[in-house]
């Protein structure tokens, strides 16, 4: 029965043994092995066998592309406090596990000192304006400082990113009323130059507008002078004894009696009557005839004085 016992216990210190001697490493990833605390080996992705007890895994070193975003708060040279997001993307190669696991304790927190005495050295010489044209700079700046440094650690940088530029919250307010206030003054003049150019337009409009009507009245009179001509000639050859002057009144008659008509013929009119007598059109008439004799007597004395 004894017997029985101990070949139990010494098979189940037999499965243990066997069981810590068995691990595997995942894909991407390396594991490093120390004897009696002494670097042994570093093994690759796998199932793998050790001695139990005697060697122990101490560590895994994953070569994937890793990031780490930074937060830097820093001023600029024109006195504004900034918060900078760094991303710094970075990795360790095959060749590099054993420098990368042994030469940092903390290679995470070696970057962001390197990262925040980059940043700290280079923004406070700039304007803030200057700190968003020129973020790729301040990027390009921490990047070959790194890359100078982290692969003597077994770090490889692979590029360094300014995510984001997150300025006091009171400044970005003054910004964007600045930049507000810009728009408007913008926009202000673009309304000016549209008002200008509807009330330039306008008055080209008008302009045309009298000059055509001026023309229309010119060309109106004209064909009332050349209609009252052909009138009297008309008047003259059907009816022999009849002089100019009768014609002439029979024709101012009509059109007098026509625009009574047409006055009458429109009930939303808003012309006014003077009273008068059919018998002032006679006197409209000298007055007319007096005119046209006193204007052909001076173009006559004139033709005589030249």
């Amino acid at each position: 029965m004894a017997g029985i016992i101990i070949g139990v216990v010494f098979g189940l210190l037999a499965l243990s043994l066997i069981v810590l001697s068995i691990y595997t490493v995942k894909q991407q990833t390396f594991a490093v092995v120390e004897r009696f605390g002494k670097f042994s080996r570093i093994t690759s992705p796998g199932l793998h066998l050790k001695w139990p007890i005697i060697e122990n895994i101490v560590g895994r070193v994953s070569i994937r592309v890793r990031e780490l975003n930074v937060e830097v708060k820093t001023k600029t040279i024109d006195n504004v406090f900034v918060d900078l997001l760094i991303a710094v993307q970075y990795y360790v190669t095959k060749e590099k596990v054993w420098d990368a696991f042994y030469k940092l304790t903390n290679p995470q927190a070696q970057m962001e000192s390197f990262v925040f005495d980059t940043v700290r050295a280079k923004v406070p010489h700039m304007k803030l304006d200057e700190v968003f044209e020129k973020k790729e700079d301040i990027a390009q700046d921490i990047e070959e400082k790194l890359g100078e440094i982290m692969p003597e650690f077994g770090y490889i940088i692979k590029t360094a990113l300014v995510n984001d530029i997150v300025p006091d919250s009171k400044v970005a307010n003054a910004m964007n009323e600045i930049n507000a206030q810009e728009r408007m003054r913008v926009a202000a003049e673009h309304k000016g130059e549209a008002e200008k150019i509807l009330v330039v337009k306008a008055a080209e409009a008008d302009a045309r507008s009298k000059e055509l009507s001026g023309i229309g009245i010119a060309n109106q009179r004209i064909a009332i002078v050349k209609g009252l001509k052909e009138s009297v000639e008309d008047f003259q050859k059907a009816i022999t004894s009849v002089d100019a002057k009768d014609v002439m009144s029979l024709v101012l008659l009509t059109q007098y009696y026509d625009m009574l008509t047409d006055v009458g013929r429109h009930s939303n009119n808003n012309t006014i009557l003077i009273p008068h007598s059919p018998g002032a059109v006679g006197d409209f008439q000298e007055q007319i005839l007096s005119s046209l004799l006193a204007a052909d007597k001076a173009s006559k004395k004139t033709d005589v004085d030249k």
